[in-house]
């Protein structure tokens, strides 16, 4: 029992490194990318979208190069699930999210078909370089799409919120002590996380795969919950929401796209008969909710809540 504890303490430890590793790149590459004189468009929708997907990109590489591919896998179906269901539920349960001035149709909709395309090619697995490229391209034209949409509102006269981790005042050794930051503490804090992570599912009997859709899809899903739940006791359900497909969106094309060209990664008969439809029909979920542009209340919060607590049941009483 004492070693068990000290192995998630290390877990967490590496958790924890990864998170504000991520941070401090993603403040890191937004200020001298500003600096660099890069529009402060193309930062907000690359650098920032890549750069808070780090630990969980970190994890998925460092993953395939122990050998746990299962684990890459895992983290990112658990953590697409875990942010619909969790990200959202815990929020709704405890304030609510009115969801009447949010606009995400078309960003949901990207995320189903980016969803879709996922179960597609994983039927066709194990995903490999050529299932990332595919993966990749959807990814290019998403944020072709996204920078043509922010130009036009930038015509038509439109704020474009000020890009996430900007400090005009910063001053350059900071930046790089950012960066340094991030770059030494992302492969560090993923070594930490998944050497301990794989020796928890060993000690507990399951697989790493079961390991990733649940302890480690949590962890990385906590900066969201942190932020859906502030997003929600200030009103703003369109930055919850936004998070949440932003998010699940990147894991799936940018995370699974660039992981898969490290090495190839076997997807399980029990990811592809049970977890992949539970990640399509938790998305599925909350159409009524982005379209309607309705509120959720605590009864949807304790659905949702309680529909990721049986899904969790499921996963550790399968096994994977």
């Amino acid at each position: 029992m004492h070693l068990i504890i000290n192995e998630f303490t290390l877990a967490a430890l590496g958790l924890i490194l990864l998170l504000f590793a991520g941070d401090a790149l993603v403040k890191g590459a937004v200020n001298l990318s500003l600096r660099l004189g890069v529009p402060a468009l193309i930062v907000s929708l690359t650098i920032v979208a890549f750069g808070t997907s780090a630990p969980e990109l970190l994890i998925s590489i460092q993953s395939i190069l122990d050998d746990q591919p299962g684990l890459a896998i895992g983290n990112v179906i658990g953590s697409n699930t875990a942010n619909v269901l969790m990200v959202l539920g815990v929020p709704a349960l405890l304030a609510g999210l009115s969801a009447s001035q949010a606009d995400t149709n078309k960003s949901y909709i990207t995320m189903i078909a980016a969803t879709v395309l996922f179960i597609v090619l994983a039927w066709f697995g194990p995903i490999t370089w050529w299932h990332g490229l595919i993966l990749l391209t959807a990814l290019a034209i998403s944020l072709f799409d996204n920078f043509r949409d922010a130009r036009r509102h930038m015509k038509n006269g439109q704020d474009i919120e000020e890009v996430e981790g900007a400090d005009p005042a910063i001053r350059g050794w900071k930046i790089a002590a950012f960066l340094a930051a991030g770059l030494i503490g992302l492969p560090l804090g993923a070594k930490l996380l998944v050497d301990n992570a794989v020796i928890i599912a060993t000690d507990f009997g399951v697989s790493a795969t079961v390991i990733g859709l649940t302890l480690v899809a949590i962890g990385t899903s906590l900066p969201e919950l942190a932020t859906t739940v502030m997003a929600a006791y200030r009103g703003k359900a369109d930055v919850a929401i936004g998070n949440v497909i932003g998010s699940n969106l990147f894991n799936l094309l940018a995370i699974v796209g660039i992981a898969s060209l490290v090495g190839p990664m076997p997807v399980s008969d029990t990811l592809l008969n049970l977890d992949l439809w539970v990640m399509l029909g938790a998305s599925l979920l909350i159409a009524p909710i982005v379209f309607g542009r309705k509120r959720m209340g605590y009864r949807w919060g304790i659905g949702l809540t309680l529909a990721y607590i049986a899904y969790l049941y499921l996963v550790l009483t399968n096994g994977a």
